[in-house]
């Protein structure tokens, strides 16, 4: 059997992930249940489009408890606190600047935990993968999927 895909991410990224997990098993499970119930109470269930609209959606529930719950059995923990103070790695905010451009700052996180609107960004992103294991004062090549490159300098690394 091949291994199992794992997931890096923070402390927080899991709580998180536990949280949305516990509200499908607890409370949508539940909703989806008494709607199938209702549904099945209406009679004929072969043109009961209702039914139908609780089995699907059941059936949608049922593989995101499954996703989640992967993902939760294949986690790997990061912790950036072991990794030297000023050295770029998951779980740590970075500011990079690249000439000419305004100074940004993001925290690197694994790739469930993204989002660049909220200041996170994949470790598996172009960016995120430069910048890993390269220190304040570093100046790094970026290279985008397209071919696209530039240089960003790490203005300064701190814990999330």
């Amino acid at each position: 059997m091949a291994d199992e895909k794992r997931y890096p991410m923070t402390v927080e990224g899991k709580e998180k992930l536990e949280a949305e997990l516990e509200e499908l098993i607890t409370v949508r499970r539940g909703e989806i249940t008494a709607a199938i119930q209702e549904a099945r109470s209406h009679g004929d269930l072969s043109e009961n489009s209702e039914y139908q609209s609780a089995k699907d959606e059941q059936a949608f529930v049922e593989g995101q408890i499954k996703s989640l719950q992967n993902m939760l059995d294949n986690v790997d923990i990061i912790d950036s606190s072991s990794i030297d103070e000023d050295e770029v790695s998951v779980g740590k905010r970075v500011t990079f600047q690249e000439e000419g451009e305004p100074a940004e700052s993001y925290t690197i996180v694994g790739s469930i935990e993204a989002n660049p609107d909220d200041g996170k960004i994949s470790n598996e992103s172009p960016i995120g993968k430069a910048l890993i294991g390269n220190k304040v004062g570093d100046l790094v090549k970026v290279t985008m999927e397209n071919g696209f490159s530039f240089e960003v300098k790490i203005i300064a690394v701190e814990m999330a």
